[in-house]
């Protein structure tokens, strides 16, 4: 599923491709290859890189700045390509720090691990890392599948999981891109016995058709700002049928030291779901520039 905005964005909708297919959200993995950057980060410097989509940027602007409030030297290079051109960077030393998602790099790592939990995940991908690269504290913030709905079917049915639906799936239209019904239906069930009235496939008119009352719950990514805009509510996922994908940040290890963990720690604990949804609708909806958004929600949380 790729996500679009509303009409006031659609100028953007082409470089703010955030999304990742129903199912197993990935963006970083879904963003065009840039060509490979050179460099080093000897001499102390930290570089920072970032996907070349407006979260991820996003992301590493807030890192960026973080970092240099407490007086490290920090380079930016911003815009570089998917992970496939950026994990490799990371490893090799080029790039010293990079905003990731924790499940979708470990299934690039591990295409065929199933852990869900961030927990889980984070286990695994501190023993298949490679020994040049570790990840710091993950963020209670995700950029993940959810099943949403509108705040009055939510207030009208009691819905705030996914399991609460048990008892309405049955009258329910759900929507999603259209391989959603494949790769999910038999999981509902199974995990959280859910059985809906009818699939439709609504592709990036999910948040939209949810809205309206097309379908009365649909597969939305958690950072849509169109979940703020249309007034919408994800459901809470208890049993992880949509595996974590915590924003953390991926660092090689030789380039940072005790100061660039605790200062990245410090960020990753203050930034939750929500708060990134919120910052993305001003960057997307808003057209702030991301550096600035960056900065405005350090200052807020006394982080620069």
């Amino acid at each position: 599923m790729r996500r679009i905005f509303t009409t006031a964005a659609v100028a953007l909708t082409a470089a703010l491709t955030l999304g990742a297919c129903g199912g197993g959200g990935d963006p970083l993995s879904e963003t065009t290859a840039a060509p490979a950057t050179t460099g080093s980060s000897a001499g102390g410097k930290v570089v920072i890189g970032s996907a070349n989509f407006p979260e991820n940027v996003l992301l590493a602007s807030i890192y960026s700045q973080a970092l240099s409030a407490k007086g490290v030297q920090v380079e930016e290079k911003f815009n570089i390509g998917s992970r496939e051109v950026i994990y490799d960077q990371v490893k090799g030393g080029a790039l010293t720090v990079l905003p990731e998602y924790n499940g979708g790099l470990l299934s690039f790592i591990d295409p065929s691990s199933t852990v869900a939990s961030t927990e889980e995940v984070n286990s695994a991908l501190a023993s298949k890392l490679p020994p040049e690269l570790e990840i710091l504290e993950s963020s209670p913030a995700e950029d993940k599948d959810s099943l949403t709905v509108s705040k009055e079917t939510a207030t009208k049915n009691s819905l705030t999981t996914i399991e609460d639906l048990a008892k309405v799936s049955k009258d329910f239209v759900v929507g999603g891109p259209p391989e959603f019904k494949k790769r999910r239906e038999a999981q509902f069930k199974d995990v959280y016995g859910l059985t809906f009235k009818e699939w439709k496939p609504t592709g990036e008119t999910t948040a939209d058709a949810i809205k309206s009352g097309t379908v009365q719950v649909g597969n939305v990514f958690t950072t849509d700002p169109k979940i703020l805009i249309n007034g919408l509510v994800p459901l809470q996922d208890p049993k992880n049928v949509f595996s974590a994908q915590n924003v953390t940040p991926l660092v090689n290890k030789a380039g940072v030291n005790d100061t660039v963990r605790t200062t990245l720690n410090a960020v990753s604990a203050k930034l939750d779901t929500a708060t990134l949804t919120d910052l993305m609708k001003r960057v997307a909806v808003d057209k702030d520039d991301p550096p600035a958004v960056a900065k405005d929600w350090l200052t807020q949380n006394g982080l620069a």
